[in-house]
């Protein structure tokens, strides 16, 4: 048996053993047994497909739990855009827009959005429009906690400066579209991510 066939064989050993430990971590963060299992069973393959990131000595609890609650939280960004909407609660809740210019000030942020270099635009979209935390957006990204926290302050100093000169470049895309186009623009980082 080669060194590498008994790491891989170690490896698939120990994270057979921490099943119940990230079933009941899915279930405990879900409050359902059936969802936290599938929540489990999806870490499981994340952590399978990503086992070369993986540094043997290091705690494979602690990252297996990672990813689980990294899945958890993704699956809950994407969910509050594609869950059933109650008609009765939608009355209850929903507020007509007083701002007639909201559309407009969306596009422009959008535009402005586009003057970052691309680096900054996107550590500020993710965090920003897609509510991820810093330590994601350094995963999803590759770049180190502070690179990712720096990017972000540069960029909020930047669109503060492109604001106050009103140097906003134009395009052609219509105002209604802004927020699909920033959601796109969320959803092509995820992807490029994954």
């Amino acid at each position: 048996m080669t060194n590498q066939t008994s790491a891989q064989t170690a490896f698939e050993r120990e994270l057979v053993s921490l099943i119940p430990h990230l079933r009941a971590f899915g279930r405990s963060l879900t409050g359902n047994a059936s969802h936290g299992d599938d929540l489990a069973q999806d870490a499981l393959a994340k952590a399978l497909a990503s086992r070369a990131s993986f540094q043997p000595g290091t705690n494979m609890k602690a990252w297996t739990f990672m990813i689980l609650r990294n899945v958890f939280y993704s699956e809950k960004r994407r969910s509050w855009r594609s869950c059933a909407l109650d008609p009765e609660v939608a009355e209850r809740t929903l507020v007509s827009n007083s701002n007639p210019t909201a559309a407009l000030e969306l596009d422009e942020m959008r535009r402005a959005l586009d003057m970052l270099p691309a680096d900054q635009r996107e550590a500020l979209i993710l965090i920003g429009a897609a509510g991820m935390s810093y330590e994601e957006v350094a995963e999803v990204t590759g770049a180190a906690l502070g690179t990712i926290k720096s990017r972000v302050s540069r960029a909020r100093d930047r669109l503060a400066l492109i604001f106050a000169e009103g140097k906003i470049d134009e395009d052609e895309m219509p105002a209604h579209a802004a927020m699909a186009a920033i959601f796109q623009r969320i959803d092509d980082y995820r992807a490029r991510a994954a």
